[in-house]
Parts: C-alpha cells; structure tokens; sequence
C-alpha cells in the first residue's frame, strides 16, 4: 500500500529532557528508506542568558556502521546553516530563537545518522530538548 502511514517509521531519538551538555541523539537506521530521515527537533525556553558566547547548535552526523560517525556534509541536509561543525542546522543564540521547532532531512548515503546537540558555554539550567526521526520512503524487500 503507498501511503504514508504505511511508508515511513517514526522514533523518539532523545526524550524531551533538560540538555546542558553536548548531548548524541540515538541513530536510526535508514536501511530499506529510500527518502532518508526527517528530523523534527522541540526546543523549550532556554533556562540561561543565551548569546554569542553561550548558545546551542543542531547538527546532523552520519555512520556507515552504527559505531564511527562523522558531520554530514551540508549538501546531504535540506537546509543548513553556517557552525562550529558542518551538518548544522540550527544555531539557538538568542532568547528569539528557542522554544521553537527546528526540522531538516538528511537525504546522504550513510545507513545510519543521528542529530547531535552541541553546547558552547556553561549552560547552567539547561534547555528543555526532545528529538524525533521519521523515515521516509519505505522500499518493498523482495521476497526470498
């Protein structure tokens, strides 16, 4: 069947939890998805002063085995913004920029690939994160 809730998989990457340090989402693996993975990141107000010197940046990284990863490069995101790290998608540095929902689809050739919340500064209260993964695309395996 060729719809939607038939051809896509959705997972909770990271419980929405309080985030104050460089935190690795879970990784999905896009093996048999051939529209890769949408990622859809909540961010809550930010508990601390964010600025130049103390903010948070969403990144997308990429593995061929579930175990070495590497930053996407930004031509295997939908979007994607200047960072510390390329795979950035979001930069949050301003009281403007939190409690909103960043999304981005990697669309790479790696199996497997997770979000990645990098944190610059000392984020002493921390901001309220959840991560969620929708593979898109779902193939028909042949029958053996």
């Amino acid at each position: 069947m060729r719809d939607h809730y038939n051809n896509l998989k959705i997972d909770q990457c990271l419980d929405p939890d309080t985030v104050t340090t460089d935190t690795d989402c879970d990784s999905v693996d896009l093996l048999g998805y051939n529209d890769g993975v949408l990622f859809i990141v909540n961010v809550g107000a930010s508990g601390d002063t964010l600025s130049s010197s103390l903010y948070t940046e969403l990144e997308v990284e990429e593995s061929a085995d579930d175990s070495s990863f590497t930053d996407v490069d930004d031509s295997d995101l939908s979007n994607y913004v200047a960072g510390n790290n390329d795979g950035t998608f979001a930069k949050i540095d301003a009281a403007a920029e939190d409690d909103a929902v960043f999304y981005v689809q990697y669309k790479g050739s790696k199996r497997y690939a997770r979000v990645v919340i990098n944190v610059t500064g000392t984020h002493s209260n921390g901001t309220p994160i959840a991560v969620t993964a929708i593979r898109l695309g779902k193939q028909s395996l042949p029958v053996s």
